[in-house]
């Protein structure tokens, strides 16, 4: 939750370690989940149609933080990159046992993903 009471609380008086930036990009990327989460909780509790359109738009730009989070993430810490990666082919070969197929995403942008009405 916000804490503006102190406008210099988040503030570092000296350069953060490589180790303590990491440590932060995963608390952000866990405060980005949580925005995510409280977002759609909103969308789910209301009927107007603007409300629901507004706040999905944000919950979906938090979906993209994320992404974003993540890519730093791994640039910053590559050997947790690589565990990242394991997850994900254990995941693509459970999948593949069910015979599930993974949607081909390639020539996918941002802007090709939107609904153009």
């Amino acid at each position: 939750m916000p804490s503006f009471a102190n406008p210099f609380n988040a503030n570092v008086n000296r350069k953060v370690t490589k180790e303590e930036l990491i440590q932060s990009i995963r608390l952000d990327i866990a405060g980005e989940l949580e925005a995510i989460y409280l977002y759609d909780a909103h969308v789910m509790a209301t009927d107007d149609p603007v409300a629901k359109a507004v706040l999905s738009d944000i919950r979906d730009e938090e979906k993209a933080h994320v992404g974003e989070l993540m890519a730093l993430l791994r640039h910053l810490d590559p050997k947790e990159a690589e565990h990242f990666e394991a997850g994900q082919l254990e995941v693509k070969e459970m999948m593949e046992e069910l015979g599930i197929k993974e949607p081909n995403l390639s020539g996918l942008t941002v802007g090709s993903l939107k609904n153009d009405k």
